[in-house]
């Protein structure tokens, strides 16, 4: 078997990552969608509090989701620059405020570049994907002369890290070939290897790590 990365056509590609968008997406929308038939009812007047409640949570989700997946999946906008560790931070905060997962930072850097924002972005997504009964995520980044160093530890009962996962983000297609949840740590590998990067992943009894060596401009000039 070829150790070389699978490419996949740009169409394939973008069905794939439209697949998974409706996935993250399907769940508040339709939540909503719920609601507003409740209230859209007379003879359940007694639940409309409720669904008014519904309605502001699903709303506050799906445009968490909507302003997460933007960066982490599309440009944001077309100009490059950096983006500031603040609304980073927001950023992945947001879109898991209601989950099961504590977000921890671990770093004094003021802001990334655009692709090295996304990446952190759709690490963050594999990392909490990897404690589907919750707990902590720890997000490091650190900064040296030669290199940005991404480290991302998640701790949580039942912790794991597929075989699949594993094949996608190392550009691998899984065996059962390519779906909407396997797509997103293959794109996660891509954006790694676009940048001269390596990612390494391992399970640590209960507590999955990944980690990303992203070599500087000035690196990647003078190998």
């Amino acid at each position: 078997m070829s150790n070389n990365p699978v490419k996949l056509t740009p169409s394939n590609l973008s069905a794939l990552m439209c697949a998974r968008i409706c996935h993250d997406l399907v769940s508040p929308v339709g939540a909503l969608s719920a609601a507003l038939e409740v209230l859209g009812d007379e003879s359940n007047a007694d639940m409309h509090e409720d669904a008014m409640s519904l309605v502001r949570t699903s709303a506050e989700q799906a445009a968490a989701k909507l302003k997460f997946l933007r960066l982490a999946f599309g440009a944001g906008t077309s100009a490059p620059g950096v983006i500031g560790m603040d609304h980073t931070k927001a950023l992945v905060e947001d879109m898991y405020k209601s989950g099961k997962a504590a977000i921890r930072w671990e770093t004094n850097i003021e802001g990334l570049e655009k692709s090295h924002t996304r990446l952190i972005l759709n690490l963050a997504m594999i990392a909490v994907q990897s404690i589907p009964r919750g707990g902590d995520l720890t997000i490091g980044i650190a900064q040296t002369p030669d290199a940005h160093i991404l480290t991302l530890s998640a701790e949580g009962p039942k912790a794991r890290i597929s075989p699949e996962f594993l094949r996608a983000l190392s550009g691998k297609a899984p065996d059962g070939g390519f779906d909407g949840r396997t797509i997103q740590p293959f794109y996660t590998g891509m954006i790694v290897r676009e940048l001269k990067g390596r990612v390494d992943a391992n399970l640590d009894g209960e507590t999955a790590k990944f980690s990303v060596f992203l070599p500087s401009i000035a690196a990647k000039n003078a190998a």
